[in-house]
């Protein structure tokens, strides 16, 4: 059986609440789709706004981030309980840009999927090697290790309902895209990097998503090779243009 495509918008720090409710009913119309799955990963802030201005349409509320520990003197987190009583369904864990900006690790990332997984979160595993990586020739080593830790102590029940966003960090809010050549060559990676962590079952069901510059002329080109089941879609998730990317075909 085919697996459904997932688009998801990552709003990253976009729209008020108030935005947030004028946003998501002026996309509800464009983004409908029995086909294709529908995610906005808005900020913390936004959660309820974004799950009430969504309710009755095919669109599920996700986090962009979430802490490890359940609740604490961890000024500024978010927890679990948060998300899950806010109504939100996914979170997005790893994003290149925690990485860079807020010191996420690989280790880190491992804490928050097990902890989504506890919760019955689906956790959104970003992943994404550097332009100089490449370079290096060394982008599908660092990929591999990236999944191999993030997914330590998961189990094969649980990576079955994962989401991995490969996303090359060169591409993401820069224009550039990889071809949809490199970016089946490295979703197919990660899909047998999965096969030999569990088997071929896990590998089959396990959605690998790309992001990087999607947009509504290069998406069915993406979405049409084998291993890519969708996209994680930044700037153009905040613009009408993203129901066409839903509406890929």
């Amino acid at each position: 059986m085919a697996r459904r495509k997932l688009v998801a918008g990552n709003w990253k720090m976009n729209m008020t609440p108030t935005q947030t409710t004028e946003l998501v009913n002026t996309l509800k119309p464009l983004v409908a789709s029995d086909d294709v799955d529908v995610v906005f990963c808005v900020p913390a802030i936004d959660i309820p706004a974004a799950v009430e201005a969504a309710k009755g349409s095919n669109i599920k509320i996700g986090a962009e981030n979430m802490y490890f520990e359940e609740k604490g003197a961890f000024t500024g987190e978010i927890s679990p309980d948060m998300i899950v009583d806010s109504g939100a369904t996914y979170v997005i864990i790893g994003h290149s840009e925690r990485r860079e900006y807020f010191a996420e690790t690989d280790e880190t990332v491992n804490k928050k999927v097990l902890k989504a997984f506890e919760h019955g979160l689906t956790p959104i595993i970003c992943c994404g090697e550097s332009l100089k990586q490449r370079e290096q020739g060394i982008t599908i080593d660092w990929i591999r290790q990236q999944i191999k830790i993030a997914f330590i102590d998961v189990t094969a029940d649980q990576a079955k309902k994962a989401v991995i966003a490969y996303e090359p960090i060169w591409a993401i809010g820069t224009g550039k895209t990889a071809t949809s050549d490199q970016a089946e060559e490295v979703c197919c990676a990660i899909r047998a990097c999965i096969r030999e962590l569990y088997d071929a079952d896990v590998a089959e069901a396990i959605t690998i998503q790309y992001g990087g510059s999607v947009n509504a002329g290069n998406a069915a080109e993406l979405f049409a090779k084998p291993d890519i089941d969708g996209g994680l879609v930044g700037g153009a998730s905040l613009k009408p243009d993203f129901g066409k990317i839903v509406n890929y075909k």
